[in-house]
């Protein structure tokens, strides 16, 4: 429905404080969702890293910032290794790596590694967004 509500999510638990009104209006730099709402009305997409079986990222990543971990899958961006030329953003088949300019880095999806369910599927009011493990 096109309520944004993933992107609200996702800043904040990214956020230093992973509180709402503080995450939005007082950080600086302010954090970045890591999904993004796309429009094209009546028509909403949620855009979001797929965690890649073969990730294009990782492999075009100049610094070995981007890994994929062999046991969960997840692929993550290692901020201190990034030097934010961007390589990944543009071999990403989804468009779904985001530049964080304010740090010079790459933002990407963790798939909030840290929480049972990732904050943008808990927050989804129409369960537009799930959880899939795809794991044969």
């Amino acid at each position: 429905m096109g309520c944004h509500l993933c992107e609200v999510h996702c800043l904040t638990e990214h956020s230093q404080s992973r509180h709402v009104v503080r995450a939005h209006k007082r950080e600086r730099p302010r954090a970045l969702a890591r999904v993004r709402v796309e429009e094209a009305l009546p028509l909403t997409l949620a855009i979001q890293c797929h965690q890649c079986d073969e990730p294009m990222c990782v492999f075009a990543c100049l610094t070995g910032a981007m890994q994929k971990d062999p046991e969960t899958g997840i692929v993550t961006s290692d901020s201190e290794r990034c030097m934010g030329c961007w390589t990944c953003i543009m071999v990403c088949p989804f468009g779904a790596l985001r530049r964080d300019t304010a740090r010079g880095v790459v933002a990407k999806c963790d798939l909030c590694a840290h929480l049972v369910t990732p904050a943008c599927v808990a927050h989804c009011p129409n369960e537009a967004l799930t959880l899939v493990d795809v794991t044969p």
